[in-house]
């Protein structure tokens, strides 16, 4: 039977159908997965399932404005998604996925919606078990951030999604409602370092995101300290593994994650649509 697309009314219908199959590499789709978990309704948010004999193959998710967050799924489902994404906006700023996917979509959208389109960040997911401590730790310790440190903690934020080119959600309610669900985390060697927090979850796992270091600090350990250590203290509040997504342009970073037990699940990639052809 050919691949159709049912998009699903709210994200519990989804769930419904897809979460079994989501569940199957709860890492790689960690991010529709816990974005599909934490929305309460049906306002604002695209949730689709592809399926096949009866079968789902593949999830798309989109919480607008942001992109279009696409699961692993066979080239024949990519069409008709997206004729049922263009049913459902005139616009996207741009598609993330497996490079497969990702690609095969863009081309489509691209080509039905006269637009050009560009490669964005290429990411890789990493996910850990167990933590191997740094050989050689820096001084200072892990701490959660408090209401005293929003200033400091929001404009880090900003300064994270600057350099990775991505709206994280900094402004200081954001950062604010984050400090008070302990989502953020410092290490502090006499004063804060690097800064890291609870990304996402999902049933099993902790998405570690958000590590930043000022320039002036990096180089001396305490990235891998800080990430190490909050990923120690998520496995011991009962998560099962932690995965992260990195740059694969940036080698020290993947480098570092490694180190401290991470190992690499697949890749990713952003892939950027621009309204007008120049």
């Amino acid at each position: 039977m050919p691949t159709g697309i049912v998009r699903h009314g709210d994200p519990e219908s989804f769930l419904r159908r897809a979460k079994p199959w989501l569940m199957r590499t709860e890492a790689e789709n960690n991010l529709v997965l816990g974005l599909a978990l934490r929305a309460s309704t049906a306002d604002e948010i695209y949730v689709a399932t592809a399926e096949q004999d009866g079968a789902v193959v593949g999830c798309a998710l989109r919480t607008p404005p942001h992109m279009l967050l696409l699961t692993r799924m066979p080239p024949a489902a990519v069409p008709a998604l997206a004729v049922d994404v263009a049913a459902c906006y005139d616009t996207l700023p741009a598609v993330h996925g497996p490079p497969a996917a990702a690609r095969e979509f863009a081309l489509h959208w691209s080509a039905w919606h006269d637009c050009a389109m560009r490669d964005g960040m290429e990411q890789r997911i990493y996910v850990l078990t167990r933590v191997r401590q740094p050989r050689n730790p820096p001084p200072g310790s892990l701490r959660f951030a408090t209401s005293d440190d929003l200033g400091l903690v929001a404009s880090w934020m900003a300064c994270f999604g600057d350099e990775v080119r991505h709206d994280v959600g900094a402004s200081q309610a954001q950062v604010a409602a984050r400090i008070a669900a302990r989502d953020l985390a410092l290490w502090c060697d006499d004063q804060p370092r690097t800064l890291a927090g609870y990304a996402g979850r999902t049933p099993n796992g902790v998405r570690i995101g958000y590590v930043y270091t000022p320039p002036e600090w990096r180089g001396r350990g305490y990235a891998s300290a800080c990430v190490a250590a909050l990923s120690e203290r998520a496995l011991r509040e009962g998560a099962q593994f932690c995965c992260l997504y990195t740059d694969l342009s940036n080698p020290v970073s993947n480098a570092i994650y490694m180190r401290i037990g991470y190992e690499p699940v697949c890749d990713a990639i952003d892939i950027h649509f621009e309204t007008t052809r120049k």
